[in-house]
């Protein structure tokens, strides 16, 4: 594990096109604390969509899928295509879109579930870091 730059935030690319530069590895050590190590897989709708079925039996493209592997160390698939779907229809940049979707995986990392405790956090972060 890296010492110094806590929590380790692996990210992996598999969709193309550019997206949003976004402080992962500060956002992360914010909500998750400095000892998780998260891998965060940019995707696309079959990507999101295969892991969605696989592990939800879910038949849709999620915007955003959180894994907990244990105590400190998680795994999150986050769809720039879903996303940059939702922040048009929206209103709403891009960026913010895809900070909200990436703050609401490491809520769920945490153990928060759906509901105005979530809500109330995600506002209160990405106050902090949009």
């Amino acid at each position: 594990m890296n010492g110094e730059k806590n929590p380790v935030v692996e990210i992996r690319k598999t969709v193309r096109g550019a997206s949003p530069q976004l402080p992962y590895e500060e956002i992360a050590r914010g909500i998750l604390g400095r000892r998780y190590e998260l891998s965060l897989v940019i995707c696309g709708d079959p990507l999101a969509k295969r892991v969605n079925r696989a592990y939800r039996k879910k038949t849709h493209a999620a915007n955003v899928l959180s894994f907990s592997l244990d105590a400190r160390e998680g795994e999150m698939f986050l769809n720039a295509r879903a996303a940059a779907r939702e922040a048009k229809r929206f209103g709403v940049p891009l960026r913010a879109r895809l900070a909200l979707l990436f703050i609401h995986g490491c809520l769920h990392l945490k153990g928060l579930r759906h509901g105005p405790k979530m809500e109330r956090e995600e506002a209160r972060i990405m106050r902090r870091f949009t």
